[in-house]
């Protein structure tokens, strides 16, 4: 299926929203040294999500031609343009107002992606509307994780999945900020939010960030309703790359047996083996 063709004002509006939205994330709300690079990126965060959709698919077992799809936080759209692309029918939420304005700017002329203002903890879907949830860097910052979890499986279908991704508390790297950090799991905020100011950063971000591990995620989708659990290899240690950082990084996940992401797939059937 071939993307809608948009006009170059649509597409110059689209932009400049972008770039307003993006500049306040990265340079001041992160403070990140590189926001430039990153707003840049954001540009044309649809087709850089494109790559992600051959992992998303073979952690599914199935291409997402099809599949009715809820993305939980989605931003600004660009997984849900992407996976239109592929052929799937989304539908997306998230609490900014401004990013859902860039939804609705951002969605074909054709039938296609639809967007909604709403919390994860009350999702306005009827119980088993979609064969997937996708819920990517979205529950380290929703008021009650286990509400949430809650909330994805009731609207997936019996036969559907729930597709998982969030920082780990006890990773000792901060992904938003891009700083090395005290693992939030055992660091109060306060001194954290000392630690970043110290570093010239601004540190109400923290306030926003869930404690999460692999254990609690896995107990929380088991009392939602999930029979299979299985993890998927969206981040791997791998991806970290190989200077100092990198190795260090290595060396304390390997060490302490712990993801630097949890990344989990939730059933509420057990998946059909071939």
């Amino acid at each position: 299926m071939s993307p809608a063709v948009q006009p170059p004002e649509t597409i110059g509006r689209l932009d400049r929203l972008l770039e307003a939205y993006y500049t306040r994330y990265y340079r001041d709300t992160l403070g990140l040294p590189d926001w430039p690079a990153k707003v840049r990126g954001r540009l044309r965060e649809e087709d850089v999500e494109v790559d992600r959709l051959g992992t998303v698919a073979e952690a599914l077992g199935q291409p997402l031609r099809g599949l009715r799809v809820l993305n939980v936080g989605c931003g600004t759209g660009g997984f849900n343009a992407a996976a239109e692309r592929a052929g799937a029918t989304t539908w997306g939420i998230d609490t900014e107002p401004d990013a859902i304005a860039i939804c609705a700017l951002r969605r074909r002329p054709a039938p296609g992606a639809r967007y909604a203002l709403a919390a994860a903890e009350a999702l306005p879907f009827r119980d088993g509307s979609f064969d997937l949830v996708y819920c990517l860097s979205t529950l380290e910052h929703v008021a009650d994780p286990d509400r949430a979890i809650a909330e994805m499986m009731r609207v997936l279908h019996p036969d559907g999945a729930l597709m998982l991704y969030a920082p780990n508390s006890w990773a000792p790297y901060e992904n938003h900020y891009k700083v090395f950090w005290p693992p939030l799991a055992l660091c109060p905020k306060p001194l954290l939010r000392l630690y970043l100011r110290l570093r010239g950063r601004p540190a109400g971000f923290v306030d926003t960030l869930n404690r999460l591990s692999l254990g609690l995620c896995r107990r929380l989708l088991r009392r939602a309703g999930a029979v299979s659990i299985e993890p998927f290899g969206l981040a791997s240690l791998d991806g970290l790359g190989s200077g100092r950082g990198a190795r260090f990084l290595r060396l304390y996940y390997e060490a302490l047996r712990i993801p630097p992401a949890i990344q989990l797939i939730a059933r509420k059937r057990a998946a059909a083996r071939s």
